[in-house]
């Protein structure tokens, strides 16, 4: 039987000190922006909803999902139901938010030279490529394989990673001298473990080999920290369950 995770014990989340310092950075970050740089494009003002970038991070994605379809596709009656081509279109909205939010961390990180090093820099795109090699051949693998809404997921929260990368470097992290787990994080590391133990024998043998090959790749990188193994995991559970199946998480965000 699988022993689901609860959102309050999922992760080890920032301080309250962190998330201070990084609204911050952030809001710094606003006037230096250009009139090319802030000028929204007539699709992205649309897909906003009259909304900024922080108003959508504020909801979760799921329901800034429900909330996009209401508004882009309503339905009579006020009948509640997404449309997979919506769905995605907001995915991509959501995604842009949190690359520009992520985008204007590293960006004050290197101006004021507290952000990660040019090696960091270049161990955490392999560490990408390794994670992004994986989400391919992981959603491939499921019986049926993932569609464009499973697909649109993934990318969206395939972004974390860089998010904590930089928002390591907040606290002026080394590249090594990422947070050790906490004896409830290692609790729910065991459960993550066996969830994806269970989703890996679930598959074909030539599937399962592939799978766990590439899965393995991403635990090999350097950029790949203690703190961000539980995250890695919760992803890749993410990317192997089938449709049918209860979530074993909450989203990440």
């Amino acid at each position: 039987m699988t022993v689901r995770l609860h959102r309050s014990n999922v992760l080890h989340y920032a301080s309250l000190a962190r998330s201070v310092t990084i609204l911050a950075i952030l809001l710094s970050a606003i006037p230096q922006a250009t009139n090319a740089q802030t000028r929204p494009t007539q699709k992205t003002e649309l897909d906003r909803l009259g909304l900024t970038c922080a108003q959508i991070l504020a909801m979760t994605s799921t329901d800034w999902v429900t909330h996009f379809n209401n508004q882009i596709d309503a339905k009579p009656g006020n009948e509640k139901k997404t449309s997979p081509v919506v769905t995605v279109r907001g995915l991509s909205m959501y995604g842009q938010c949190y690359d520009a939010r992520t985008n204007r961390l590293a960006a004050m990180l290197a101006k004021n030279g507290k952000g990660p090093s040019m090696g960091a820099r270049k161990d955490f795109r392999v560490f990408e490529q390794a994670l992004e090699d994986f989400t391919v051949k992981a959603l491939a693998a499921t019986d049926p394989p993932a569609d464009d809404v499973k697909k649109a997921y993934a990318a969206l929260y395939e972004k974390q990673f860089r998010y904590s990368c930089y928002e390591n470097y907040v606290e002026h992290l080394s590249h090594g001298d990422f947070l050790s787990a906490t004896a409830e994080d290692a609790g729910d590391m065991g459960k993550a473990k066996n969830h994806f133990g269970e989703l890996l024998d679930a598959l074909s043998e030539d599937k399962l080999r592939e799978v766990h090959k590439a899965f393995a790749r991403i635990l090999d990188q350097a950029a790949f920290g203690r703190d961000m193994r539980l995250q890695v995991y919760l992803y890749a559970i993410f990317c192997l369950e089938p449709p049918s199946a209860a979530p074993f998480s909450p989203p990440p965000f």
